[in-house]
């Protein structure tokens, strides 16, 4: 049982080189890990150029050693059948406790795409003779046993043999994610930057769709019209509200005049609304409501029912501490909008000068 329940874990550990690059700087408190995630079908820029080969035709020599089923070649590097079946299985396996939509062909294709992009950024560091020290996949790779909560380097190294995982296989994947980080870095996060300004800009554009979340806290007194005439009943209401309104501004208890003189449900409770997001109350309620300072009383508001007197007890704005992790926040949509175009482009432009042989037929 043990070794079924470690086989899924070392392997994802021998196949952590096809993950995404952990590109995002550390801003504010929601970083994400991008594992969970399904795979993403290929942007517009993966098809760019891929030539499909024919049907028993060699486009590229592969090295004698290749004996899987090649299902591309990315320049003289083969991806085979057992890579992404292995990656498929990991995907899979963290997703166990999910339905998933995706059919097998889909998933062939769309990690395919993946581990293509990623062998093109491997290619590239090698390109730009980018070096990963031996000293270096030693540390990562004794924080991964780490996480793994095993107790040493000699027992992680029976347990992969168990599986069948050679440790030169996951030094060189440890490799590769290594440098595929760094020259991510060096392409794109290092060229990506967002500037005070444009926070400022972003937080003006979408200050309403931002306040969303914010809470507030408010009383309320409700005075209904009596029955009978119709306009000398609601101006009896308003005269009663303004009355009530000049008594809270010379200093007395809200609770106790909603308790005795409001109408609806919150009179028993002093007429405390309780703390609500934006949004919960009607429109023009709110509306009322948040114009207020806290500690200020409303004059009577008319609304289908009666007459209203709101107190407002306290609201968060963005201003303070707020205002500095909503621009924080800001700041990591802007930069991950940046990156994500600059990412693109850049696998647009490497994929433009590759020899890409696509063989998959559909029938694995």
């Amino acid at each position: 049982m043990i070794r079924r329940l470690l086989g899924p874990a070392l392997v994802t550990l021998a196949l952590a080189g096809c993950s995404v690059p952990q590109w995002m700087p550390l801003i504010g408190e929601q970083q994400q890990i991008v594992k969970d995630e399904p795979p993403k079908p290929a942007p517009p820029t993966s098809a760019v150029p891929v030539r499909l080969s024919s049907s028993g035709q060699t486009a590229t020599p592969l090295d004698d050693r290749v004996t899987d089923r090649v299902l591309a070649i990315v320049n003289n590097d083969a991806i085979t059948l057992s890579e992404i079946q292995e990656a498929i299985a990991v995907y899979k396996y963290e997703n166990r406790d999910r339905t998933t939509s995706e059919s097998a062909d889909q998933l062939v294709q769309q990690f395919l795409t993946r581990m293509i992009d990623s062998r093109l950024q491997v290619q590239e560091a090698e390109r730009e003779k980018i070096v990963i020290e031996e000293s270096e996949i030693d540390e990562e790779l004794a924080d991964r046993i780490k996480k793994m909560n095993m107790k040493s380097k000699e027992e992680f190294e029976a347990a992969i043999k168990a599986q069948g995982i050679p440790m030169t296989a996951i030094r060189k994947r440890i490799g590769d994610e290594l440098r595929r980080g760094r020259i991510v870095s060096r392409k794109v996060r290092l060229r990506v930057s967002v500037t005070e300004e444009e926070v400022t800009q972003y937080l003006e554009a979408n200050r309403p769709k931002l306040e969303t979340g914010l809470s507030y806290h408010a009383r309320h007194i409700l005075v209904l019209p009596d029955t009978g005439a119709e306009d000398a009943a609601w101006e009896n209401a308003r005269i009663r509200a303004e009355m009530l309104r000049t008594q809270l501004l010379e200093g007395a208890d809200f609770a106790e005049l909603a308790k005795q003189h409001s109408r609806d449900a919150t009179a028993k409770d002093g007429g405390d609304l309780g703390p609500l997001k934006r949004g919960e109350l009607a429109q023009d309620i709110e509306t009322q409501i948040l114009r207020l300072s806290p500690g200020q009383v409303s004059t009577p508001y008319r609304s289908a029912l009666g007459y209203h007197i709101f107190r407002l007890e306290s609201k968060e704005t963005l201003e303070g501490e707020g205002l500095a992790r909503v621009r924080a926040q800001i700041r990591e949509i802007l930069f991950r909008e940046k990156f994500d175009t600059r990412l693109d482009a850049w696998l647009k432009e490497i994929k433009q000068r590759a020899v890409i042989d696509v063989r998959l037929d559909g029938q694995l």
